[in-house]
């Protein structure tokens, strides 16, 4: 996607577009065409190829092999109590097989990259009753939920939290 915006910004570059209509007509930042209309004039098209990830993979692909054989074996293998992986779990086994970290964000797109995927039911549940799904969020989350705002005046100060200005006398001595 990004190589072919690059492209069109050299086309738009050699018949001498502004780089406000570019930025405005690509939905990009004026700051970054200016940055590829420098590479550009520079280098020519050639210059705006990519040049790969910003970053190297955590996880060759042997690497990844291997955990692919680790996460088969099951989570209650590797000391979790139920049998369901989750993206923080993956995480862990990763910092602790391989002593690589990665954020949970991380290890979504690195599963995803190689065909991972979260598993969704196909259908509802048969035992659904949508009425008393319906009178649950009527009913109880209002109470679950916390206020936007509050009901009653609060407080200027983050660190004395029953602090109101309503309430303090200034007596300026001379």
């Amino acid at each position: 996607m990004r190589g072919k915006l690059r492209l069109e910004a050299a086309e738009r570059f050699r018949h001498g577009d502004e780089n406000t209509v570019i930025a405005h007509d690509l939905r990009v930042s004026v700051r970054s065409v200016q940055r590829r209309g420098k590479a550009w004039s520079r280098g020519g098209p050639r210059s705006l190829a990519s040049k790969g990830p910003a970053s190297l993979a955590l996880l060759s692909e042997d690497l990844f092999a291997v955990l692919e054989r680790e996460l088969l074996k099951g989570p209650v293998a590797h000391g979790w109590p139920e049998q369901a992986w989750t993206l923080s779990r993956i995480k862990t086994l990763i910092g602790r097989r391989f002593h690589k970290s990665y954020t949970v964000q991380g290890v979504a797109a690195l599963l995803k990259r190689h065909g991972w995927s979260c598993p969704v039911p196909a259908r509802r549940a048969i035992e659904r009753d949508e009425n008393v799904v319906a009178g649950w969020v009527k009913e109880t989350w209002p109470s679950v939920e916390e206020p936007w705002r509050r009901s009653t005046p609060g407080s200027s100060s983050r660190t004395k939290p029953g602090f109101s200005m309503g309430s303090v006398k200034i007596s300026v001595k001379r």
